[in-house]
């Protein structure tokens, strides 16, 4: 039962790494708050870190996030606002300490506190040597055996040492890589002093950070039914109104952009998930037992939300150097270009000397260009080369200068898209899990330590019955007619490490009952071509009106090392819209 006198206001100010700026600011002028978070890390994220520190050993850690607390560490003291992130990413100690140079030259004198023990790289060895099981999640196969130097090593963590720096006096809590719903599971669990046991509370507030930490995302930002939110101009960003039995309330400040309905908060409960149980280190939320409702204009409550205890393993997000990539595009305009393509390939091909001149070679050729075109760029298909190498030279001069050297021996009416470049250093992701055993959070305020370890469950493991919630409907299936999938469905995808999410939703039950008999695995890799290739996996649910596809090894070695043009599979849900369906006539009235 939610009791508005007994609430507290969690707001985010940062999705990713490179997020608004002025958006601290904002939240913190532009209404009541008790707390600011902000999410800056995703595995991609964790690759650029490492590269940033592999320059200079002092950084590894968000760098923005010191501009943004310049402008508001001082109104945030004043306001007795508490500022909880995760910003801190592979050298939370170093950001800390940048932290108090910054209150040093403000004259403010914050409590500052970091969580250490994701961290696992110096340990990694000992681990291995130890016979700790560090395994590939699809690939069944270990990191040892994998082959390929690992540089960074993290294990996503719970929020009980961002609670335990809170009861210490924290005003600030920066943090490495913990789930991105424990910086507001942190301050919610804090507030109302929740034990490790309250499993449906923390569910509760899981699904709450799961919906917030992405920022815009929730306010309409990448919105399939983009045409419903009012304006994009001053985009607001999401809070959180955290409740004592787990339940909150998704809304943004006052006269602010963007949209908080069903929809949009449907389209972040559907993002970069994969079963209805969603998995953080202190609890197990069940997406498909919560009710979603509009309570009133921009406000849409979360109810009901089931937990189940945590798991005993934590995920680790291993990066690894997997040797140099590059890539060039080529645009090809004109008539017969099937001919010059293959021509262009054939020709590439002997003058670097064969398909295994390089550790992998790919081309994508894209037939992007119309008949009778009214612009230049019309007559454009496009062919993109793909190379992997362990040596620098190779994927770097050898493979863009073959392309150069060809600019006027070759065919008619072609360009590259961009001028030749080095090759990049290609990190590829391992995701796996490690016994929790295995891991301590350390808590540093101020000098003082304290140690905090997981949420291991013991005893029974509880259950949560299947949703029973069932909808039905006939259709009259002899009047159909054809319809863009997008004029009657809204879907939101993104990526998951080496694999892509796809969640898709319908607005009434009977659209639901339509989606549910209609799209099959099966169909989807006949609606899309290229996801054929890949084991996928769908699941249910009903409480959203909606399915989520999971696409196994979708984006190949992860976001950092794929060769896909959209590497974090942010445009497979807009891809689904655009492609046209044979649905009852009735369905496209109601």
């Amino acid at each position: 039962m939610q009791n508005e006198k007994n609430k507290v206001i969690i707001a985010n100010m940062s999705g990713f790494y490179g997020d608004r700026l002025s958006a601290a600011k904002e939240m913190v002028e532009g209404g009541p708050i008790d707390f600011l978070t902000g999410d800056y890390l995703a595995e991609l994220t964790m690759a650029i870190l490492y590269k940033a520190q592999a320059r200079r050993p002092e950084l590894g850690y968000a760098r923005t996030f010191l501009k943004q607390m310049e402008g508001i560490m001082g109104t945030c003291l004043d306001k007795g606002i508490k500022v909880v992130v995760n910003a801190g990413g592979l050298n939370p100690s170093g950001l800390a300490a940048a932290l108090k140079e910054v209150a040093k030259t403000l004259q403010v004198h914050p409590k500052i506190a970091y969580v250490e023990g994701d961290n696992l790289m110096p340990r990694l060895a000992d681990l291995q040597k130890k016979g700790v099981k560090i395994n590939h999640l699809e690939k069944n196969i270990t990191l040892s055996q994998y082959g390929l130097p690992p540089v960074s090593a993290n294990a996503y963590l719970g929020c009980w040492g961002i609670v335990a720096a809170l009861k210490d006096g924290a005003d600030i809590v920066v943090t490495g890589r913990v789930a991105d719903a424990s910086i507001v599971m942190g301050p919610a669990a804090y507030h109302f002093g929740w034990k490790r046991n309250n499993w449906d509370e923390l569910a509760g507030v899981a699904i709450a950070g799961h919906i917030i930490e992405c920022s815009g995302q929730a306010v309409g930002g990448n919105y399939s039914n983009f045409e419903e939110v009012p304006t994009f101009k001053n985009m607001g960003f999401p809070i959180a109104e955290v409740f004592e039995d787990g339940s909150s309330i998704i809304t943004k400040h006052p006269n602010t952009g963007g949209l908080i309905s069903v929809g949009t908060v449907t389209a972040q409960l559907l993002y970069e998930v994969n079963a209805p149980a969603y998995i953080t280190p202190d609890v197990v939320a069940h997406i498909d037992t919560l009710k979603i409702e509009q309570a009133a204009k921009d406000r849409v409550s979360i109810t009901g939300t089931k937990g189940t205890p945590a798991t005993t393993s934590a995920k680790v997000t291993v990066n690894c150097m997997g040797g140099f990539q590059n890539s060039m595009t080529l645009h090809i305009a004109g008539l017969d270009i099937d001919e010059k393509v293959a021509i262009f390939k054939q020709s590439f091909l002997e003058a670097v000397g064969g398909e295994k001149a390089f550790d992998k070679l790919q081309f994508q050729y894209l037939k992007s260009h119309k008949i009778d075109p009214t612009h230049n760029e019309e007559a454009f298909a496009h062919l993109r080369i793909n190379v992997v190498d362990k040596d620098p030279k190779k994927a770097g001069k050898m493979f863009t200068g073959a392309i150069v050297e060809m600019a006027l021996c070759m065919i008619p009416g072609f360009c590259m898209s961009q001028p030749p470049s080095p090759a990049s250093p290609r990190i590829v992701n391992f995701p796996a899990l490690i016994d929790k055993k295995h891991l301590l959070q350390r808590v540093d305020i101020d000098g003082n330590k304290i140690e905090v370890k997981e949420v291991i469950p013991k005893g029974k493991t509880l259950t949560i019955k299947k949703s029973k919630l069932k909808y039905k409907h006939k259709f009259n299936t002899q009047k159909t007619k054809k319809i863009f999938l997008g004029r009657l469905f809204a879907a939101r995808s993104g990526d998951k490490g080496g694999n892509a999410n796809l969640g898709v939703w319908g607005k009434t039950p009977a659209s639901y009952v339509f989606l549910k008999e209609f799209l099959t695995v099966k169909k989807l890799k006949e609606l899309l071509p290229d996801t054929a290739a890949f084991k996928i996996v769908r699941y249910d649910f009903p409480n959203l009106l909606g399915l989520n596809f999971y696409l196994i090894g979708f984006l190949g070695d992860g976001v950092a090392a794929t060769t896909k043009m959209d590497g974090q599979a942010k445009t497979l849900g807009e891809y689904l819209r655009a492609k046209i369906i044979e649905v009852p006539a009735e369905l496209i009235k109601s």
